[in-house]
């Protein structure tokens, strides 16, 4: 199983998004290095910069972004396929008590409300008009 497998599949948590978003910070602070101020000092760049050097971009927008184009490339498949056939599965029987878990269907639906796309399952069927979604997922500043 590929990287690109476990992104598409993945239901993220806030937790998991936070952690993501710190990890990615850290690594870029070290790929682009400290700045020098104009006093001759050097300080860290601010996590605003880093955004601006890599263009609103970032690894859970990314993330979220392979999702919702996975969601299109099932939604098109034939009936028989088994991702088709998983996706539309309705369990039988109860769920255990407590919170319930974020499914990957949920938080998908959540990310594009937030992107105002409404009737996504026409809109999926179109592969121009998806991809589009796609790309500006990528850098929606409300995912």
């Amino acid at each position: 199983m590929s990287t690109r497998d476990v992104i598409e599949a993945w239901s993220l948590t806030n937790r998991d998004e936070k952690h993501l978003r710190i990890f990615e910070r850290r690594i870029l602070g070290k790929i682009f290095g400290p700045v020098q101020n104009e006093d001759g000092s050097w300080r860290i760049r601010m996590n605003y910069e880093l955004s601006e050097l890599i263009g609103n971009a970032d690894v859970v927008r990314f993330i979220k972004s392979r999702r919702i184009a996975w969601l299109g490339h099932v939604m098109r498949m034939d009936d028989k396929r088994t991702p088709r056939r998983i996706l539309q599965w309705k369990p039988i029987g109860t769920r255990t008590k407590g919170r319930l878990r974020k499914r990957w269907i949920g938080g998908i639906e959540e990310d594009l409300q937030i992107m105002g796309v409404g009737r996504w399952r026409k809109q999926c069927e179109e592969r121009p008009e998806w991809k589009k979604i796609t790309e500006k997922a990528k850098t929606h500043s409300g995912l």
